[in-house]
């Protein structure tokens, strides 16, 4: 039956024209993801890469050792089935295959997952727990949105880059950086592209990148990774404002898509499609100044110069529909690079794209210091070594403009667009503080 398989049928393709379909005999090849038994009546769920599909097995319909096999077939074993398109109100999708052979490709051992089984457990078979529903609702979702997002900046015109992951210095903060031996010399794995985008923007203008990026925050909380995916974009010629409207643009975009494509997976997660139609520009703009506020009048405990943590943002986005821009943080909450606020230094010119629901931060982005000696004075303020900084700090001396940038984080809107309760189950095999493995 293998050279049978270069006429095989998807699932999604039975599914989808069964009416042309229906009579016809049709390979389809995948998993069983369920069995049951009625008598001389078997059923098997079979699952391959775009859907599940019922397969309804006559014992008197098909061959002693079909049968035989199949009733030997047990959980997630790989199999090859020949059958007859048949349409039946009581299947899932409305059609089924009528068996006519069946072969084993390979057999599984006994599923070591229960069906109780905690997360930990879960997630130490990752590799395994990957193949149910939900999770592969997830991974559909996560790959369209990826490609909405680059969907969307070909069309605006942008250019994609590819910066590297091993540096020399901190962009964000150097506790936060992963340390490695560089043919003895100390480098570390990128925390963000971010220096390295705006050097291209000087010959491409409006440039972005979809690349790891790995942070050693000791963090705990539901949204943190140790490596997580980064989408990364600066742009000449542009200020907040212009960077804003870009990345209320592509959120949109990406939901838009996603709503109209994964509607079904969506529901199995528990997110209505409509929820996200409603994700469109504007999205409402506020000050550092007057979350902090918001988030005083709910009850937290928080003064103006502190920073806002998973625990204040949840409390600043319960209740929203949609994203809000949190603009002009302190400038002590801020990298060095970021452009002070004109009239009022203590300020600079960034925004934090908060996603609704509790969700929190999705983006972090803003206005770009472009004049060198400001550049310089911020790097001393901060402490840092300008040598090590010297090339950044080199852009300004050769054609600098203004320009904006802003880096997203992929897995968290992931978690936000599928409803999950833990930033995790948004990436295939995650890494935190306590998890290596697989």
């Amino acid at each position: 039956m293998l050279s049978e398989l270069r006429d095989r049928v998807l699932v999604r393709t039975v599914l989808e024209k069964g009416s042309r379909l229906e009579g016809k005999e049709v390979v389809v090849a995948g998993w069983v993801y369920n069995k049951r038994t009625h008598g001389n009546l078997l059923f098997i769920d079979l699952r391959d890469g775009t859907g599940i599909i019922q397969v309804s097995i006559h014992k008197d319909k098909t061959s002693q050792k079909a049968f035989e096999d199949v009733e030997r077939a047990t959980r997630e074993s790989s199999v090859i089935i020949k059958g007859v398109v048949r349409s039946d109100e009581r299947a899932p999708g409305g059609y089924e295959i009528s068996l006519v052979d069946f072969r084993i490709e390979g057999l599984a051992e006994e599923w070591p997952l229960p069906i109780d089984a905690g997360t930990d457990v879960l997630f130490d078979m990752r590799h395994l727990h990957l193949r149910g529903e939900k999770q592969t609702s997830v991974m559909r979702i996560r790959a369209d949105i990826f490609e909405a997002i680059r969907d969307w900046f070909t069309r605006d015109g942008w250019i994609e880059v590819h910066p590297p992951m091993i540096i020399t210095a901190a962009v964000e903060g150097g506790s936060t950086l992963f340390k490695m031996d560089y043919f003895g010399k100390d480098a570390y794995l990128t925390q963000s592209s971010q220096f390295y985008l705006e050097a291209m923007i000087q010959g491409l203008e409006k440039v972005y990148c979809i690349a790891p990026s790995f942070r050693a925050e000791k963090s705990k909380t539901s949204r943190h990774l140790t490596e997580y995916w980064h989408v990364e974009a600066e742009a000449a010629w542009m200020d907040l404002e212009d960077i804003t409207r870009v990345e209320e643009q592509l959120v949109s975009h990406v939901c838009q898509v996603i709503a109209e494509k994964r509607g079904k997976e969506l529901q199995e997660l528990g997110r209505s499609p409509d929820e996200l139609v409603i994700v469109k520009p504007p999205f409402e703009r506020i000050t550092y100044h007057e979350a902090i506020e918001r988030i005083k009048k709910k009850g937290v405990k928080i003064d103006y110069g502190d920073d806002m943590g998973a625990d204040e943002e949840k409390k600043l986005t319960e209740g929203l529909h949609k994203p809000i821009f949190v603009l002009e943080y302190p400038k002590s909450l801020k990298a060095f690079y970021h452009m002070p606020k004109a009239g009022d230094t203590s300020v600079v010119r960034c925004g934090d794209c908060e996603a609704p629901e509790g969700y929190g931060e999705i983006i972090g982005g803003g206005q770009r210091i472009h004049e060198k000696q400001m550049l310089l004075d911020r790097i001393k303020e901060e402490k840092l070594k300008p040598t090590d900084y010297q090339w950044y700090i080199d852009l300004r001396s050769y054609g600098t403009v203004p320009h904006s940038g802003f880096g997203l984080g992929a897995d968290r809107l992931v978690t936000w667009i599928c409803k999950l309760p833990h930033i995790r189950g948004a990436i295939p095999f995650p890494r935190t503080m306590s998890r290596i493995y697989p």
